[in-house]
């Protein structure tokens, strides 16, 4: 079996706005397996958390998400051939959520210079931020700790979590997809433990629309 091939899970759920909290928490569990995670989801509230975007330079989760609806993304990096798919279809997706006045913003463990990989890949316009301490990551619940053998497998296949992240640990976050008001209230959450299946993107438009439809 691949190291690609885990078990499937699916969060998929519309709710009322939420509020911003003042102070966020910035640390979370890290779960022994993708399917043992406990996810944020619709009704919750986003927290806060110091980001680096592709120039290295702190930015904080919640000024952006002040600014406009988002579309918030957590992807695996770039290595992961999944990931580059779902950025492509995000990429066609993008002119539309900015009709409905969205923005995307897509959050990995890659250190900035990696996320540059995908930015020059795919020619990317939307937003790429680096989370490698996980501080974002595991305060959404998305963290999980790689099993030993994964871990070597992957390098097989030329994959170092550590040397992408340039953090000591072999963490992966599961991907996940939210629908946030500007004042970090979620509306739609959805992740999936297995890496190979990842949101429709009409799916995720319809989501947006219906966020804005209940809330305008």
């Amino acid at each position: 079996m691949p190291f690609s091939a885990l078990f499937p899970a699916l969060v998929l759920a519309l709710a009322p706005l939420g509020s911003l909290p003042a102070d966020s928490p910035l640390e979370g569990p890290v779960a022994d397996s993708p399917e043992q995670i406990h996810p944020l989801g619709a009704g919750d509230t986003a927290p806060g958390g110091a980001l680096r975007g592709l120039d290295g330079k702190t930015v904080e989760l919640h000024k952006l998400i002040h600014a406009k609806p988002t579309v918030l993304i957590f992807y695996r990096g770039s290595w992961c051939p999944y990931c580059n798919l779902q950025m492509e279809q995000l990429m066609k997706l993008e002119p539309r959520l900015l009709a409905l006045g969205y923005q995307i913003l897509a959050i990995s463990p890659d250190k900035p210079e990696n996320l540059r990989l995908s930015l020059e890949k795919h020619q990317l316009n939307y937003t790429l931020l680096s989370d490698s301490p996980y501080h974002v990551i595991r305060a959404f619940g998305l963290a999980y700790q790689v099993d030993p053998v994964t871990v070597e497998k992957m390098r097989a296949f030329h994959v170092d979590l550590r040397a992408a992240s340039g953090e000591p640990h072999d963490w992966l976050p599961v991907p996940a997809a939210y629908v946030l008001d500007t004042k970090g209230g979620i509306h739609f959450s959805y992740h999936n433990a297995d890496i190979r299946v990842r949101i429709d993107p009409e799916k995720l438009y319809e989501a947006a629309q219906s966020a804005l439809d209940a809330h305008p």
